[in-house]
């Protein structure tokens, strides 16, 4: 097994103390301690360079999670640094609006441009998994129904460009047009809007089973395996914060449930294909009395009553949520039918989409949207846990 070790100083981050943290800067899982001398922080990378699938503790650390938050300054002279592959006005500065796999940059210049730069997670996707995921919102804006953010081409005509600086190896990035609207809250009225997502779902769904996929298509899949397995995506649920023995004790005999549910349930074309995967409030833009859809990059392959389970992540609990479920149902079946196992079905895929999301908090620790959720998630994911096998009893 080959072992990685390199230090970088960053002056700015003198002030967190030394902890373990996973990161992706090499594009596979490693460990690095912050060691804080003289003013400054020593980032040493003590990592496996195989991508076992083992957890931290495993290779003899600590749990640890994703890093792009502790290199912001990094990430922002790299994004900033790279406006020059695009034609951009000259005086365009950036704005950081969204860091959870990527960071996402808000572009700005005088006279009104604006434009979206997206700036890759290394390990994350392929070159050939974005090229995939353009592809697919591109014939979905074109020939399905759904409006989505056009990708702006570089100086050399390519979609996709890759930049990296003297303290940041080479990332993907993909800049987009810039979309009105407003990302709604979960108190807000969202009736209309989950039943015009609704619509949104099935448009995309029914544009997938009659869409030819291009050679070579490369994507993540969303199913159990990938969630509960021991490669999971996003992280293994067990090491999300707040998973004590109670809380394992009830998730674990979710998780049997779920699987043998699904595996029932099965995977026929009209119940599994290419999805969006990520169809929660921080994707969805309002504009006066629209409703539209962004940010594709977690499309993969998954069952299609799914995107309502990802449309109410971190919210499951919310008291609307049965509300809104069947104005998204009611939205989806003014487009494409549904038959009575799918709809029962939901229940499950909220559950698989919530132990996901409980594994994310553990993996992407660094980000705000993980720390304001840690202190009560898994609690809460147990309460869904029991409600869940309560009622397949």
């Amino acid at each position: 097994m080959m072992y990685l070790q390199s230090t970088i100083v960053v002056d700015e981050y003198a002030q967190k103390a030394r902890r373990g943290i996973r990161c992706q800067l090499l594009g596979v899982p490693a460990l690095f301690n912050l060691e804080v001398q003289g003013g400054s922080m020593s980032i040493v990378f003590r990592g496996c360079g195989q991508s076992c699938g083992k957890t931290a503790a495993a290779c003899g650390g600590k749990p640890v999670t994703i890093s792009d938050s502790d290199q912001l300054p990094a990430l922002a002279d790299l994004a900033g640094s790279a406006l020059a592959l695009w034609d951009v006005p000259k005086d365009a500065g950036l704005r950081l609006i969204n860091l959870s796999e990527n960071a996402t940059y808000l572009v700005e210049a005088a006279g009104g441009y604006r434009s979206v730069l997206r700036l890759h997670r290394q390990g994350y996707h392929s070159r050939r998994a974005i090229e995939c995921e353009l592809a697919w919102m591109t014939a979905l804006d074109r020939d399905g129904g759904v409006a989505t953010p056009r990708p702006l081409t570089g100086r050399d005509g390519a979609l996709i460009q890759s930049h990296g600086t003297s303290t940041l190896a080479p990332r993907h990035l993909v800049m987009f047009e810039w979309l009105e609207g407003a990302e709604p809250d979960p108190n807000d009225e969202l009736i209309e809007p989950f039943r015009q997502l609704g619509g949104i779902a099935a448009r995309a769904h029914r544009h997938v089973t009659n869409w030819q996929l291009p050679n070579g298509f490369e994507r993540l899949v969303w199913d159990d395996a990938s969630i509960f397995g021991p490669s999971p995506n996003w992280g293994d649920w067990r090491d999300g914060p707040g998973v004590g023995a109670r809380v394992r004790e009830v998730l674990e005999a979710a998780e049997t449930l779920v699987r043998d549910r699904l595996a029932a349930y099965g995977r026929g074309v009209a119940r599994y294909g290419l999805i969006h995967a990520d169809m929660r409030l921080a994707n969805l833009l309002i504009d006066g009395g629209d409703t539209r859809l962004i940010d594709f990059d977690d499309c993969g392959f998954g069952w299609f009553m799914y995107d309502f389970a990802a449309g109410i992540s971190f919210m499951e609990e919310h008291p609307q949520v049965p509300a809104l479920r069947e104005a998204w149902l009611d939205g989806y079946r003014s487009v494409r039918p549904l038959d009575r196992e799918d709809e029962v079905e939901i229940d499950s895929f909220i559950m698989l989409r919530r132990m996901a999301l409980l594994g994310w908090t553990g993996s992407h620790s660094g980000t705000d949207l993980a720390r304001s959720q840690a202190p009560h998630f898994a609690a809460g994911t147990a309460r869904l846990a029991e409600a869940y096998l309560a009622r397949f009893d």
